[in-house]
């Protein structure tokens, strides 16, 4: 699935191919995503409409539409969820066989969407949004990069469950996933297991900082490629190169040369160093 850097790698790659755009009409394969496709909403509001900006909140991208009065166009929030892509192709271009949305634009470049599994959402919020996104966002934590590590040590102070099950939870800081919480847990030197009230407020500044590093060099680094992701050029990512025990059960920890651990929390796999990220690490 793609994760937090995957998502602000899209964002940033389709930003100049996008805005300033005029969206001419939407076509879809009637086919629903995890939820349906809002394309009567779309129809309505959007052909005519002026792409002004594009922006990431959490794993979500958000794509915002104006016309020339206050309450023409809106926000288009999409979700890519396991398998999908979003890219800009000529009209002529053929369609890809999982291509369910696409955006038409005059000139002819579209804006298209694929998801093999259909797994992703897009939902469509009429201008003015302000309001609306703000509750479609209300159980989301502050972004990593904004996060405060006394704010979170307060909140976490009573908690028991597993310091990566609250990472990947989305509402203590919004969108690290899976990988970037291992990776993020192993520079820290925190163990994935201990429970989140057991850490330190030092521990929590440790913590953030490296969960910041990871995420900004992976960004750096386009992403990872896990399975089908690929950037809005249709082009894979490189940090999985960076991996220091994500998918390495087995292999030598690169400080310490113990063997990297596997275990489930909250139903993903986690992988660790028994030895860096134990008490004594």
């Amino acid at each position: 699935m793609p994760e937090l850097p995957e998502v602000e790698t899209i964002c940033r790659g389709l930003a100049p191919l996008i805005i300033g755009k005029t969206i001419v009409a939407i076509e879809a394969s009637g086919k629903s995503l995890r939820q349906e496709v809002p394309l009567a909403a779309m129809r309505a509001a959007l052909p005519g409409q002026t792409i002004k900006a594009i922006r990431r909140r959490a794993k979500y991208l958000l794509i915002e539409c104006q016309g020339k009065g206050k309450r023409d166009g809106g926000l288009l929030i999409i979700h890519l969820g396991m398998t999908g892509n979003l890219g800009v192709f000529t009209t002529g271009q053929p369609l890809g066989k999982h291509c369910h949305v696409r955006f038409c634009f005059a000139g002819g470049d579209e804006l298209r969407y694929h998801d093999s599994r259909r797994f992703g959402r897009i939902a469509f919020l009429p201008a003015p949004f302000a309001e609306a996104e703000r509750q479609f966002f209300a159980a989301c934590g502050p972004e990593p990069f904004d996060g405060d590590a006394a704010l979170l040590a307060e909140k976490c102070r009573r908690l028991q469950t597993p310091v990566k099950a609250v990472l990947l939870n989305g509402a203590l800081l919004a969108g690290i996933g899976n990988i970037y919480a291992s990776e993020s847990l192993f520079r820290a030197r925190i163990d994935p297991r201990r429970a989140t009230g057991a850490l330190t407020l030092a521990e929590w500044r440790c913590l953030l900082t490296a969960i910041q590093e990871v995420l900004h060099e992976a960004i750096v680094c386009g992403g990872s490629t896990i399975s089908d992701y690929v950037n809005a050029e249709q082009k894979s990512g490189y940090f999985q190169m960076n991996f220091t025990v994500y998918g390495r059960t087995g292999q030598p920890c690169p400080h310490c040369g113990t063997v990297i651990a596997q275990t489930k929390i909250a139903g993903r796999s986690t992988f660790f160093c028994p030895k860096c990220q134990g008490e004594n690490g």
